[in-house]
């Protein structure tokens, strides 16, 4: 006989019962009233509207500055940074590279303390080193000084976006949360065009004696500085939860509550007990070994090797088309300000219909075309060549949000969320290693091998996302089926009446 496991604890904390008792009595039935109905549909509206205006700004703002130290070094490399730290594009690699390790490293356990630490600490911790180690890479004077500080600024920025998705979880309902990670998720797009523009000027900064001897290290020190100041203001202002929300009244609170574990965990709604789910290495174990992790986690690999060396090779495929360094920083800007339109309504419509994978695979084809056509494109072709950029950026930055949030969605428990959130993104970001290497100076200008490679990574892709369509719409059959009902009062995905998003 098969070992049956017990039933996890209702995972719901002492301050959510508060809340709950603040908001009266019935507050978990199904209201058939019609003026209840429209109140109910009133309230939510007017919730959302206090959550969005309140942490979408400040986690946006926050992370938008942590990417600019991030990608930063691709503005600065065609500025100076290789030539003064004598990098050939095999040490530049390598430093990328080793960013990206320890960036990998850092996600996983960043999602596993988000509920030990708090949100508001540990995403302020965060962003507040993020902004101190960049602002590191102003002074640095050679190659191993370049290793070391990205080295730590993985590790730091790791934690990050994990950290963010599993806080925006619990804030929102899974037809919720796509649309909200596509907003804060233009943050990485539109540093891309900030990025262009603020480098643009601050690289016009003379000269101030031996140590910031060249513009690009003022680039360094200036978005570090804003890092800090956007770090101190998730310190200042972001709520730990919908329970304990000042912004919110008694009222508020309490309907916020019941929305989100109506949303996942329904019939534990009706008992009288709630307690807080402990922490257990059963379910991370359970998050590890579920097939839509890794199918997930494949398909999001193969397109951050695609995002990332986007970021950090635009730039200089701008500057090859014939642009002079500083026309590449701003001309990078367009390709970016498309792909913020497109990823907003992307992830608009995925929540909407409430499907992932399909609009995953309509953005990949986008993507791939833009790829397969600026590969073959002759030379001469400039501008058909510098648009085709702005069909990648589109096409790779809307596949992004859907890709998140469809591991989120079909993860109940909040540490099995937080195992599949943090792993997804752990093991994804060896795309960004890979990226590192896939466009060498010396293919420019027409970069045929890497476009290439990029396109055949992003149709492994599609595979992986057909795939998990195909593996989400079976699950959901079985469970129509009868075949999990022994999980019945779990409260978890493995619980028949918890649907797989497809």
């Amino acid at each position: 006989m098969a070992h049956v496991e017990e039933k996890s604890e209702p995972q719901i904390g002492i301050e959510v019962e508060d809340a709950v008792k603040n908001n009266g009595q019935g507050i978990f039935e199904s209201p058939s009233d019609p003026d209840e109905v429209s109140r109910r549909k009133k309230l939510t509206r007017k919730i959302l509207w206090k959550i969005d205006i309140r942490i979408i700004p400040l986690l946006a703002a926050m992370y938008l500055c942590c990417y600019f130290d991030r990608s930063n070094v691709g503005n600065a490399k065609i500025l100076g940074l290789q030539k003064d730290l004598d990098l050939d594009a095999h040490k530049y690699g390598t430093a990328l590279a080793v960013y990206y390790i320890f960036y990998i490293l850092a996600e996983l356990p960043s999602a596993l303390l988000l509920k030990k630490v708090s949100p508001r600490i540990w995403l302020a911790c965060l962003g507040c080193a993020c902004g101190i180690v960049g602002m590191c890479l102003a002074f640095v004077r050679n190659y191993g000084g370049f290793v070391a500080v990205r080295l730590f600024l993985g590790l730091v920025e790791g934690g990050l976006l994990p950290g963010i998705v599993v806080y925006f979880s619990s804030m929102y309902t899974r037809a919720e949360i796509a649309v909200r990670i596509g907003v804060f998720y233009t943050a990485s797009v539109l540093s891309g065009a900030f990025g262009g523009l603020l480098a643009r000027g601050l690289s016009s900064i003379g000269p101030y004696g031996h140590v910031m001897d060249a513009g690009w290290r003022w680039i360094m020190l200036i978005e570090g500085l804003l890092t800090l100041v956007s770090a101190a203001m998730v310190y200042a202002f972001l709520p730990n939860s919908v329970a304990t929300a000042e912004f919110l009244t008694p009222e508020e609170r309490g309907f916020a509550v019941e929305r989100l574990y109506r949303d996942t965990t329904q019939h534990y709604l009706e008992q009288s007990e709630m307690r807080a789910e402990k922490f257990s290495w059963a379910e991370v174990v359970r998050g590890v070994l579920t097939l839509q992790l890794w199918l997930t986690s494949l398909a999001y690999l193969c397109l951050l090797a695609a995002i990332y060396s986007f970021g950090l090779f635009l730039p200089s495929i701008i500057k090859d088309l014939g642009y002079t360094a500083n026309a590449a920083q701003l001309w990078s800007v367009i390709p970016y300000a498309v792909a913020t339109v497109t990823c907003i309504a992307s992830a608009a419509l995925s929540d909407r219909l409430r499907l992932r994978g399909p609009f995953m695979l309509l953005s990949l084809f986008i993507a791939i075309i833009g790829y397969a056509t600026i590969a073959n494109i002759d030379e001469s072709k400039v501008h058909a060549r510098y648009g085709m950029t702005i069909v990648i950026a589109a096409g790779i930055y809307s596949s992004a949000p859907p890709c998140i949030s469809w591991n989120t969605n079909n993860s109940a428990g909040h540490y099995k969320r937080a195992t599949t959130t943090g792993f997804q993104l752990g093991f994804a970001n060896l795309g960004g290693f890979i990226g590192s290497f896939i466009y060498p100076s010396t293919q420019g200008p027409r970069y045929f091998e890497s476009h290439t490679i990029i396109m055949s990574l992003l149709c492994f892709a599609c595979l992986m996302v057909t795939l998990n369509i195909l593996w989400c719409a079976k699950i959901n059959r079985d469970k129509a089926n009868g075949k999990y009902d022994q999980y019945i009062g779990y409260g978890d995905d493995r619980d028949p009446k918890f649907k797989m998003t497809l």
